[in-house]
């Protein structure tokens, strides 16, 4: 068999990574997929050709590659610029604006505070410098009005307006 022939298989191996990234960039339904699939096969095939223990090497090649080029490709692909298009920014929290455990929240029950945003009836209060979310009892409830919480379940804060003395 001549040299060429380990040209071609080596092609189609690397024709068979360049479609499984593409698989990844572009849906295809996976049309692309099946495309790469035959391009391993082929080489695959080209190796068995020559020898079986061409072909063995060559099927722990394709084993240990195509795994490979899906990891990096899938780790590369929220930095591509279709990525970015795509996927969803992370949220851009402030810090003191972490959701706090269940015991801690427990310890605000009683506790007053003002409230940032309108609370409609979800929104944002501030209880002794901690920015937390909360629920109004009642819908809605202006911004800066004075709120205590009544209620804690989980991680959800319910407020009522505290009666003005």
């Amino acid at each position: 068999m001549a040299w060429w022939f380990f040209l071609i298989a080596i092609f189609l191996y690397l024709a068979c990574a360049v479609l499984f990234i593409a698989e990844v960039f572009i849906p295809s339904g996976g049309v692309i997929s099946v495309l790469a699939l035959v391009c391993i096969i082929g080489g695959v095939a080209i190796f068995f050709h020559h020898s079986v223990g061409a072909g063995i090497i060559g099927i722990v090649v394709a084993v240990v590659m195509i795994p490979t080029v899906w990891v990096i490709a899938y780790k590369r692909f929220p930095q591509s610029r279709f990525g970015k298009s795509i996927m969803l920014a992370a949220s851009e929290k402030r810090q003191g604006d972490a959701v706090r455990d269940n015991e801690e929240l427990q310890k605000l029950l009683g506790a007053e505070g003002t409230v940032l945003t309108p609370l409609r009836p979800v929104g944002m209060a501030d209880f002794g410098g901690q920015r937390l979310e909360c629920v109004a009892e009642s819908g809605y409830v202006e911004k800066d009005k004075k709120i205590k919480v009544i209620h804690v379940e989980g991680t959800q804060l319910t407020v009522r307006v505290a009666e003005e003395s």
